[in-house]
């Protein structure tokens, strides 16, 4: 036999190469028949359990669909159709950016506009609404891209952790509601104007609600219960003191009248005091007796308020000095604890050079008849500052995924509040903006 040349030696070598490449796909194609047919096995299954339970029936006999539910009757159930009231107009045009909860971005602004097709006169479904500062904004998270939701969700505050759907205000929920409290600044005709909120626009409204503190703020139900006992005890307590306090006049200006003048013989000012007002001889022990006994109360009262706070096992919660409700662990008042202690910090936000000169650029909302058209001009934002502020408030809380804040390498980050259209990158604790250019042109370019 003839030796082999080269040639036919890189011919042999590819041919392996190729039988190689062979055998792994078919074993791969061996597994992924495998698989196929235990699931085919599987499905084959239920269905066998599925006819077995449902049992022999005649043929020739269809059965008949279940007749539509009344109109009571469907809403005695649960089954109603929900029809928005009104649609949101925002700046927030997309998820991305958007923050999680309403107190996150103080500037943010909105407008709600209620539908003709709800009301022949929607501002008359608004009146006497603009008594109140706050409102509960009821909407739906058309956003979420799917109806899956599952029993135990990863909130981005804790960073990947597994908790229960219902401690938490995840989006994906297996019904989509939102619940929101927006600070009511105008109403305008049938328009809403609101700020503090966490909503992008498009969102559907379903319901509108006053926001009224003392039926939902529970501090105030605990004002109510255990404030006004203490109020009127101590305001018994003072008046009995008022009285001992006017008798202790009447009685000093009794002794005044009985001062001796000057020249005059000296009595006995008990005796005096005897024949005039039939009391106790020793008055002024007497009325030092009632003022221990007084004070006493009094000391009681406040031990009692004191032991009261002391005996819960609550924290003292921490003053709020914003205008909106502030909760906290006093009294019968509880939340998670990562609620405020979360394992993900917040950021330090910081801006360049050049983001700050084009961010300034931009025109404010009130100052829509100025006559510097080239400029780009925000719709809901009233100035460079508050857009700062709210920059801040969305880049402070890591509006990142927990995908992207743990797996993707790309650090840059993309999102738009009102009509700017921001790039920023994450550091190591911080974020820093970038660019700041119109929504428009960003489009353009595009």
């Amino acid at each position: 036999m003839s030796p082999r040349c080269d040639c036919c030696g890189e011919h042999v070598e590819k041919l392996n190469q190729q039988i190689t490449v062979m055998r792994k796909e078919i074993k791969n194609l061996r597994q992924i028949l495998d698989g196929a047919g235990r699931a085919h096995r599987k499905h084959m299954t239920s269905i066998r359990s599925a006819v077995a339970n449902i049992g022999l029936r005649e043929p020739d006999k269809e059965q008949a669909p279940p007749p539509p539910l009344a109109a009571p009757q469907a809403l005695e159930q649960g089954n109603i159709q929900t029809v928005p009231i009104g649609y949101i107009s925002s700046c927030f045009a997309v998820k991305n950016g958007t923050p999680r909860q309403p107190t996150i971005c103080g500037p943010s602004r909105a407008e709600l506009r209620i539908q003709q097709s709800i009301f022949n006169n929607p501002e008359h479904a608004l009146v006497g609404l603009e008594q109140y500062s706050h409102v509960w904004i009821i909407f739906l998270f058309h956003k979420n891209g799917h109806l899956n939701y599952k029993a135990k969700v990863k909130p981005p505050r804790l960073n990947g952790q597994r908790v229960g759907v219902y401690s938490t205000r995840s989006p994906h929920r297996p019904n989509a509601l939102g619940l929101t409290l927006a600070r009511l600044d105008k109403i305008d005709g049938d328009t809403v104007h609101l700020s503090d909120i966490d909503m992008i626009a498009g969102t559907p409204v379903l319901d509108i609600k006053p926001y009224i503190p003392d039926y939902d703020s529970p501090h105030s139900r605990l004002d109510k219960e255990h404030c006004d006992p203490i109020t009127d005890q101590k305001t018994d307590a003072q008046s009995d003191l008022e009285s001992e306090n006017n008798y202790d006049e009447a009685l000093v200006s009794l002794l005044s009248k009985d001062k001796p003048e000057a020249g005059t013989p000296v009595r006995d000012s008990s005796q005096s005091v005897s024949a005039q007002l039939p009391l106790h001889k020793n008055i002024h022990q007497m009325l030092d007796e009632v003022r221990a006994y007084v004070t006493q109360g009094e000391l009681q009262l406040s031990c009692a308020s004191e032991d009261q706070v002391s005996d819960s096992p609550k924290t003292k919660a921490p003053e709020c000095n914003v205008d909106y409700p502030c909760y906290g662990e006093k009294a019968y008042i509880t939340i998670a604890g990562w609620i405020r202690e979360p394992p993900v910090s917040s950021l330090q936000v910081r801006f360049t050079p050049q983001a700050q000169k084009e961010l300034a650029d931009f025109i404010p909302t009130h100052l829509s008849g100025s006559s510097e058209s080239d400029r780009p001009r925000f719709r809901f934002l009233r100035s460079t500052e508050e857009a700062v502020a709210a920059i801040r408030g969305v880049l402070s809380a890591d509006p990142r995924s927990i995908h992207r804040r743990t797996r993707c390498r790309d650090r840059l980050f993309y999102f738009i509040l009102d009509s700017a259209d921001i790039t920023c990158w994450f550091g190591q604790g911080f974020a820093e903006v970038l660019q700041v250019r119109p929504v428009e042109q960003n489009a353009v370019s595009v």
